[in-house]
């Protein structure tokens, strides 16, 4: 198992690997584009604030619109932040994000990444603190891609699926096999788009490859399965969050006293394999 990071392309992971077979998407040689990784953080949001606009507090707030020509802000600023490598060794990693406090975002927050590494599974831990001396709202979230082939299979457990606007902000509350009986293994490679997020997900999600590798998500601290699935593409992302997209104006965004930290967890584990699991792993 190898696991590569780029502090400064947002705190990314470049690829994780069981004896050179990638386990995520890996991420182009050279890029800099955080949307080319195999998977980054999202903090101190995720996915979509609509319009980059929300109140909180009783003050209106704008934030930067920051995907392109895409009409909302997505993913937080950890994604697009140069983070600091505090601490590395073989098989583990501590990243440092802070943000000092801006006009869209007043709220100075330090966040962290501690990961760590072993020959069956990746542990990932989000951390932020609010550093400032009234409430923020908060929420986090991993964005792993996952890599599939035309036999690959996805399981996954959740109360209900939200259906969305063309500009893909949650419209209406649908059961959960709207798009697809999740509850039990299915073909995860399809001709349409998902971009959907899941609700009451019960923190575990298991892929099933072609190759016989069997990987198994698990979260805590993530209520909440974002799924996105691109027509014939050869992966597809499930990302644990902590709340749905826009939710700090839906009244579903949590909100962190001074002093307070809040923490979301993933691990990314080889649960079963046609050979045996090798016996080493590191960190680059």
């Amino acid at each position: 198992m190898e696991a590569a990071l780029s502090p400064a392309i947002g705190g990314s992971l470049l690829r994780l690997t069981l004896d050179g077979a990638d386990l995520l998407r890996r991420a182009p040689e050279g890029t800099d584009d955080p949307l080319a990784m195999a998977s980054f953080p999202l903090v101190p949001y995720a996915n979509r604030i609509a319009d980059g606009h929300f109140a909180f507090g009783g003050q209106d707030y704008r934030l930067p619109l920051n995907f392109g020509d895409h009409p909302h802000s997505i993913h937080g600023f950890g994604w697009q932040a140069a983070w600091t490598a505090k601490a590395t060794d073989g098989t583990s990693a501590h990243l440092i994000h802070e943000h000092e406090g801006d006009a869209g975002w007043p709220w100075p927050y330090r966040a962290e990444q501690q990961m760590a590494i072993t020959p069956s599974d990746l542990s990932m831990s989000l951390f932020v603190e609010n550093r400032g001396d009234r409430p923020m709202p908060v929420g986090l979230g991993f964005h792993p891609y996952f890599v599939a082939d035309d036999a690959t299979t996805l399981r996954f457990d959740a109360r209900s699926l939200w259906l969305s606007t063309p500009d893909m902000l949650p419209e209406r509350e649908a059961p959960a096999d709207t798009l697809g009986d999740w509850s039990r293994p299915a073909t995860v490679r399809g001709d349409s788009l998902i971009d959907n997020v899941y609700g009451g997900w019960g923190g575990v999600a298991t892929v099933e490859r072609g190759d016989g590798l069997r990987l198994t998500l698990t979260a805590t601290g993530a209520d909440w399965l974002h799924v996105y699935r691109p027509p014939d593409a050869g992966f597809f992302c499930l990302e644990p969050v902590s709340h749905m997209p826009d939710a700090i104006n839906r009244g579903g965004m949590a909100t962190l006293a001074p002093g307070a930290v809040a923490r979301l967890s993933m691990t990314v584990a080889i649960d079963e394999i046609d050979q045996a699991l090798p016996k080493s792993a590191s960190i680059a």
